[in-house]
């Protein structure tokens, strides 16, 4: 877990920059990035926290071997989700309110079943621990994304 909430202060260390963007890199602002980022986080652990882990079935799904072995998330190839989309520039506040939320969800899930899951669109079911997986890797993702704004 300790990765995770090390991620969540890196975007939390960029919260500043909020409204800076690069249209080379992305359409969206900073703001945007960290947003979409803490949405996903505290959606899939509501999510975790919802589900039933009696009706958590595995399946095979070859995106997501791929994702795994490859441990990156390809840009541009996927539209995000309405579910997970910033509909409004957040203020700093905002983000703030949702950052703390997301450490209070990322310290919740070490209390979970083993078998709480959450649905991915591409990945099917996923299990807290790969659902950590997932995690972390979506948050490096959107933070590399961050970082290529600034840099150039």
């Amino acid at each position: 877990m300790t990765q995770l909430q090390k991620l969540i202060d890196r975007l939390e260390s960029h919260i500043p920059d909020f409204e800076k963007t690069n249209p080379v890199v992305s359409q969206s602002t900073i703001g945007w990035q960290i947003d979409h980022s803490l949405l996903v986080i505290n959606n899939v652990v509501d999510q975790l926290k919802d589900s039933d882990p009696a009706s958590y079935k595995w399946k095979i799904k070859w995106i997501r071997i791929y994702i795994q072995i490859t441990n990156k998330i390809p840009r541009g190839k996927v539209r995000v989700p309405k579910s997970v989309k910033p509909v409004d520039v957040a203020t700093i506040e905002e983000l703030k309110t949702k950052l703390e939320l997301a450490r209070k969800n990322i310290a919740d899930i070490p209390t979970l079943p083993a078998n709480s899951y959450f649905t991915h669109p591409f990945f099917g079911d996923l299990n807290v621990k790969p659902a950590i997986w997932f995690l972390k890797l979506h948050t490096k993702h959107h933070l590399k994304i961050v970082e290529d704004i600034l840099k150039n």
